[in-house]
């Protein structure tokens, strides 16, 4: 079994778990703790709530999800974010492993869904740890005070149930529709991403946002927390 959770423990170039600041952060937070769930539950919500959920960033190259960048930065989308949490872990001898699925959000704002083109996102990412004999799905992209403003209760994380999106916000509107899965991988596969949304979304209006987020450098391009909320279809 060790040998089969060897690729779910060492660094990679984008899970940089090796790095100083990702080991140091890792181990704040680990302080204390008596076992390794507990420790996996502090590294999620110090991810989940730790770093901003931010849609509007660049997404095209290895280094815009390198998990110490992410920690920096403070601010990625979900896979920066699946991505710090699972190299966080690895700093601490935890397994952890990515997964991927494509889902439809209800909740998007009016402005991500224009820029988009679309309520579908691809390859929406997770982490997955394995603790206690088994693989336990964690999902630290929202934090809590942005699922507040979305009227959606935010993501809680026990170390011993799966952690996934709810269908429906706290007043009973669509909210989250998982359609596609795209299974468990070590590192983040980025040519895949990059390529999937491409197909989704339209070479033009890909090739497009990557120009303008290397115009833009570290700057924004748009400031999501101040976007027009839509709150998604009333269900019977």
């Amino acid at each position: 079994m060790e040998k089969d959770l060897a690729p779910y423990l060492r660094p990679t170039a984008i899970l940089d778990a090796d790095h100083p600041a990702v080991q140091a952060f890792a181990r704040d937070q680990a302080a204390g703790a008596p076992d390794p769930v507990v420790v996996a539950v502090r590294l999620y919500y110090a991810v989940r709530d730790g770093i901003w959920y931010d849609p509007y960033l660049p997404f095209h190259r290895p280094e815009d999800y390198r998990a110490s960048r992410v920690l920096a930065l403070g601010r990625a989308f979900c896979i920066g974010k699946a991505g710090l949490l699972c190299a966080l872990a690895r700093a601490l001898r935890i397994p952890a492993r990515l997964g991927f699925a494509d889902v439809r959000n209800h909740l998007a704002t009016r402005q991500l869904i224009e820029f988009m083109g679309s309520d579908v996102f691809v390859y929406h990412g997770f982490t997955e740890f394995f603790l206690e004999g088994r693989w336990v799905k964690a999902t630290p992209a929202f934090n809590a005070a942005l699922c507040r403003r979305h009227g959606v209760a935010p993501l809680e994380f026990n170390g011993r149930e799966d952690s996934l999106f709810q269908p429906f916000n706290e007043e009973r509107r669509r909210f989250m529709e998982y359609l596609r899965e795209h299974g468990s991988f070590d590192d983040i596969p980025v040519a895949a991403i990059v390529e999937a949304m491409r197909r989704e979304y339209g070479e033009e209006r890909v090739s497009g946002w990557i120009r303008a987020y290397e115009a833009a450098g570290d700057a924004p391009i748009r400031r999501f927390e101040s976007e027009e909320v839509l709150r998604g279809e009333e269900t019977d």
